[in-house]
């Protein structure tokens, strides 16, 4: 049973390479792909949030090249753990590296680093908002609110 129910802050940065394809991490506590993500820390804004959970998921710089939109929706941003549930609102970028990921790059929280096709992405999706793709792929668009 939920003991507790949280709102927190959260940012996420789907990251393409040359060729198009999507970056996507396969993280060690769920076993389950999904793209780069996390929590905002105290003391700290989205922007420079994304850029150290790029940093520190990846072993790379990057840079934000847009913001994509804000995502709160309870539908969709609502995750349910042992011991509370947790809606996320989650400002959303699309981000370049500005190096190459070390290879076979591995940490506590990565445990493989890919890029996917965006028609081939893998079948162990961690929950992620059903208009994630379909936004970043929209670059005409202004900020999406969800």
């Amino acid at each position: 049973m939920d003991t507790r129910k949280e709102i927190l802050p959260a940012v996420a940065a789907i990251i393409f390479n040359q060729e198009g394809e999507i970056l996507l991490q396969r993280r060690k506590d769920v076993d389950q792909w999904g793209i780069i993500s996390g929590h905002v820390e105290f003391g700290e804004s989205v922007t420079d949030a994304i850029l150290r959970e790029i940093q520190e998921e990846t072993d790379t710089t990057a840079v934000i090249k847009r913001f994509i939109g804000i995502y709160s929706s309870p539908f969709s941003q609502t995750y349910r753990y042992k011991d509370r549930t947790v809606q996320y609102v989650t400002s959303y970028f699309e981000a370049s590296l500005l190096k190459e990921i070390p290879d076979n790059f591995s940490n506590e929280e990565t445990a493989e680093l890919r890029f996917f096709p965006k028609e081939a992405l893998p079948p162990a999706l961690a929950q992620v908002n059903p208009y994630w793709l379909q936004d970043a792929l929209d670059t005409q668009a202004p900020p999406f609110m969800r």
